[in-house]
């Protein structure tokens, strides 16, 4: 496990009180992936996205406002009919068709809980334009008031930026730092951010911390990009991007038994990037 650059190591307090912060947060976004709701076949994984409300219930339980960035619409859809997606118009049709299969999977899982769920559809654009966002913090804070889950996704079928790259990483950034949460999660197929490919290099080890080291952890992944790893870059960019705005981030493996618990338990799960402004500044 590393969290040095160069032989300076990250603070080990800053990494603690990081922790702590993760810990505390009473509004948290999750981000959960295509490949953490899929099986190989794309088809919905059921016991991938049980596990997934189970893990946000538990953060419910403990009194936490949490809302779901939910990928996984056009995996869903390539499931559920016989076309690939081979194009951004075929991939957003496909986004159409499984987005309400999605929906009804989460429905029915929340449900064990007694869980509502709410679905929001939007873009980058829409986060940009300063009455759409009034409008989104608005439609948020009153679910959220309500006691419901809010499930958003990349409007596929209008837009085609999150298609073709990074599958909703960096709009779950701009919705954390829009809803003023006090916690990014990024759940994917890997344990954290590495120094290399875990799946093809054995020696690969996981990065405990980014913090000042950011810009050398950000070389190693844009190096290991090239071995087919390159959808880790957008999830390192979105969590510094929300680091940037005093937010703690976590990027760690959705199958993790009790992942999300771990984190408020001040537990060392995946890698945790520190608030950029400081964190001893409270």
């Amino acid at each position: 496990m590393h969290n040095s650059v160069d032989g300076d190591s990250v603070d080990s307090e800053a990494i603690e009180r990081t922790r702590e912060l993760a810990a505390e947060a009473g509004r948290v976004v999750v981000k959960a992936g295509t490949n953490s709701l899929t099986d190989e076949e794309s088809n919905l994984d059921d016991a991938k996205l049980d596990k997934l409300v189970d893990d946000i219930a538990g953060l419910r339980e403990r009194g936490k406002d949490v809302l779901l960035v939910s990928s996984g619409a056009v995996g869903a859809g390539i499931g559920r009919i016989d076309y690939t997606g081979d194009t951004v118009e075929e991939s957003q049709a496909l986004s159409t068709i499984g987005q309400s299969h999605l929906m009804r999977r989460y429905t029915e899982s929340f449900e064990r809980y007694g869980l509502k769920t709410a679905q929001l559809l939007l873009t980058q654009k829409d986060l940009d334009n300063p009455e759409r966002y009034t409008n989104f913090r608005n439609t948020v804070e009153t679910l959220l008031e309500w006691g419901v889950v809010p499930i958003v996704n990349e409007n596929d079928a209008v837009a085609t930026e999150e298609i073709r790259i990074g599958d909703n990483d960096m709009l779950s950034a701009s919705i954390a730092i829009a809803v003023d949460a006090e916690l990014l999660v990024t759940l994917t197929d890997v344990p954290g951010v590495y120094t290399g490919n875990p799946k093809h290099d054995d020696d690969a080890e996981r990065i405990e911390a980014v913090g000042e080291n950011y810009d050398y952890v950000h070389q190693l992944v844009e190096e290991s990009s090239t071995d087919g790893f390159g959808g880790i870059m957008t999830k390192v960019e979105g969590a510094r991007r929300v680091s940037e705005h005093g937010i703690p981030a976590v990027i760690a493996e959705s199958t993790e038994p009790d992942v999300l618990e771990g984190i408020a338990a001040t537990k060392s799960v995946g890698t945790i990037f520190t608030p950029i402004n400081g964190v001893d500044d409270e």
